[in-house]
């Protein structure tokens, strides 16, 4: 994926967090990308506090593509996986992860709201501890802002 590629599947995944955020859930989102850096193959915003974006996109991409196939893949989100995402991307294969903004940035915005308790376990030290290599790139500064803004006054609005 080039540097283009990426910032147009951020903004994507920004979009369906957005959608998410409308239907009353968390607001984030992901997209899974082809091989090619412009094919979307699936988007998947958040459900619930277990069923987060990335990891129903990972289960639902590890049913519909080969495992040879989906290491080639890119799963882009809006903010840094959380272990539990990253540990589904792993098991699903997928071979590269890029984020917008960091689990530091999410933290600073939810506090300790109990809807997103975050853990501090940045994704790559996940990914580290496993038997294949997983490509990471974020947090992409240039979009970096936009992914904070659609969270900016939802946690504030939900109790925070």
């Amino acid at each position: 994926m080039n540097d283009e590629q990426k910032l147009k599947a951020l903004r994507r995944a920004n979009e369906v967090a957005r959608r998410a955020m409308a239907m009353g859930r968390h607001p984030f989102g992901a997209v899974l990308v082809a091989p090619d850096g412009d094919t979307v193959l699936a988007e998947q915003g958040n459900i619930d506090t277990v069923h987060h974006a990335e990891a129903t996109l990972a289960r639902t991409a590890s049913l519909n593509y080969p495992a040879d196939y989906l290491a080639q893949c890119t799963l882009v989100t809006t903010f840094e996986p959380c272990a539990m995402c990253a540990g589904t991307i792993y098991w699903a294969n997928i071979g590269r992860v890029v984020y917008g903004a960091e689990e530091a940035a999410l933290l600073a915005l939810t506090g300790d709201h109990p809807e997103n308790p975050t853990l501090s376990l940045p994704c790559r030290e996940v990914f580290a501890r496993g038997q294949k290599n997983i490509e990471v790139v974020g947090p992409v500064a240039e979009v970096a802002e936009e992914m904070i803004a659609t969270h900016r006054g939802f946690w504030e609005a939900r109790g925070r």
